[in-house]
């Protein structure tokens, strides 16, 4: 076995307590740090999976589309007087009051649209797709890096070697439940380890002597004694500061909401983890989403509510325990649902979705338009993405963590686009500030069209891109990626040989996009 592959999988089995038992060595001692957390440089993520794909459109309810959106899922859709208001044009299901309410305290913002390119609407490439951060290379073999471990890996080189330290006595991730969070997949080992209770982690059992054959047999050997030691010095640190921590907030008794107890009492106890990851499955609701007769009631919405509810108390936790400023969640899932129902009261995969994120240093508030729901959609239509889910990434790691754009590039892609969706409460250090998101001036005419339209638009001297995508999210048409001097500009769409149906363009400006809909017809 190669050694990288090797630490890939003890990366996976060190985070499960209940392989081995027996009595730690702690290398580090007693958790001197937890009087040591700097709040403007000792920042937390909270990554919550909502797995299976979560059905956008009956979350962030677009009311200027309701009508359209009636026509096309009657069985589901959520009842106009049952819907929260969260805008005149936005509202949330009816089980999402604890995230209306910390949308209500301004620490809640909502990312319309979020995708990847050519969504391939299968579960296990688009979650592999979101945990690297590689649309495009996710199709070869890249040694499936995660978008944060490529991050650490620029800021700890050699890692696992020298690991854990008096610097960093703690583990960089944790992922909670019983495996590890391939987000933080490093190209030698995962920076995460997983654990379900951090008050019964239990060590695991550990050898005397330290001599080993000269041969591969005894290199391997020699290397599952280091990770088991340094596994049982994360476990002390890890319980040392649950046992410190405290919690306020009324957590609901599901596995979210004690998963979440569990890490507010880790962040608030001192543990010097930066990276946390949450998952809550039960989103792949083909059937019986809602149930019949009842749209506001079925799987869908019990999860809704689970989720929002435990976001609420973890929010309440980090408000009052001071901590919120330290602390950044995001929600995602590997894809959004079909625009239409289906006859079994559910849906289908889809293509985008809203993202959630939430912290005193968000930006509040919803960046991007609501999705255009056609009067006429097409069997398999989805959600066009807005916003690359790369950019949402890139930006948390510039205003979050420090990361300069140069090392976005290089990480995630070339045409990274930064956008505003942290208000940074403290300066970071080669973060960029932020600026308010500016809406995009276009128009496409005539628009419904039988062969050909022209798509408009003003831009600065900048970068622009004008693509067509088609209602599976597939982009079919590149129409001009140049830099385009300043004023009004036109372009043209040439549709003959293509069928007639619902398609839509995206442009992209530096800093701003817009997914509009077109309609070709007979």
């Amino acid at each position: 076995m190669k050694r990288r592959d090797f630490i890939k999988t003890a990366g996976a089995t060190a985070g499960a307590p209940f392989i081995l038992n027996g009595v730690g060595l702690s290398a580090v001692g007693q958790p001197w740090f937890l009087n040591f957390i700097n709040p403007d440089t000792d920042r937390v993520l909270v990554l919550i999976r909502l797995s299976g794909g979560n059905d956008g459109l009956n979350s962030v309810i677009p009311l200027d589309q309701y009508d359209n959106l009636y026509n096309a899922r009657p069985n589901i859709i959520i009842p106009q007087n049952n819907i929260i208001n969260v805008t005149n044009t936005v509202g949330f299901h009816p089980e999402m009051a604890g995230l209306k309410g910390i949308f209500d305290d301004g620490k809640l913002g909502i990312v319309q649209s979020v995708g990847y390119p050519n969504q391939n609407r299968s579960h296990f490439k688009s979650m592999q797709i979101w945990y690297t951060g590689l649309p495009e290379q996710s199709e070869q073999n890249t040694g499936l890096t995660g978008w944060l471990g490529r991050h650490l890996d620029t800021q700890f080189p050699g890692f696992p070697d020298g690991y854990p330290n008096s610097q960093y006595p703690a583990p960089f991730a944790i992922s909670m439940g019983d495996f590890v969070s391939e987000t933080c997949q490093g190209q030698i080992a995962n920076y995460s380890i997983a654990l379900n209770d951090p008050f019964a982690l239990g060590d695991l059992a550990e050898w005397g002597g330290s001599d080993f054959p000269g041969t591969i047999y005894g290199e391997e050997l020699a290397f599952l004694r280091s990770q088991i030691t340094s596994s049982n010095v994360y476990y002390d640190q890890i319980e040392a500061a649950a046992s410190s921590g405290a919690t306020v907030a009324q957590y609901p008794d599901t596995e979210m909401g004690r998963q979440l107890k569990n890490v507010a009492l880790m962040i608030s106890g001192g543990l010097q983890t930066r990276i946390y990851t949450v998952n809550i499955s039960g989103f792949d609701t083909h059937a019986l989403q809602a149930q019949i007769g009842s749209p506001t009631t079925g799987v869908h919405a019990e999860l809704l509510n689970t989720v929002s509810e435990a976001l609420a108390a973890f929010q309440q936790d980090l408000t009052q325990l001071g901590l919120e400023e330290r602390v950044i969640g995001m929600t995602f899932s590997e894809f959004g649902r079909q625009i239409r129902s289906n006859a079994s009261y559910g849906t289908d995969h889809g293509t985008a979705a809203p993202l959630f994120l939430f912290g005193g240093c968000v930006n509040p508030g919803i960046l991007g338009d609501n999705p255009e729901i056609p009067q006429n959609v097409a069997p398999q239509e989805g959600v066009p993405m807005q916003y690359d889910f790369r950019d949402v990434y890139g930006s948390l790691l510039i205003d979050w963590f420090g990361a300069q754009e140069s090392t976005i590039r290089q990480i995630l892609h070339d045409d990274f686009q930064y956008l505003p969706i942290v208000n940074r409460c403290g300066s970071i250090t080669g973060a960029t500030e932020p600026t308010p998101a500016q809406d995009v001036e276009s128009s496409c005419y005539p628009n419904p069209f039988r062969e050909e339209t022209a798509i408009k638009f003003t831009s600065g001297n900048e970068w622009v891109r004008l693509s067509i995508l088609n209602v599976f999210g597939h982009e079919i048409e590149v129409l001009t990626n140049q830099k385009l001097s300043e004023g009004e500009h036109r372009i043209r769409f040439d549709a003959r040989n293509l069928p007639a149906g619902n398609y839509y363009y995206r442009l992209i400006l530096e800093g701003r996009q817009k997914t509009k809909l077109m309609v070709k017809i007979r």
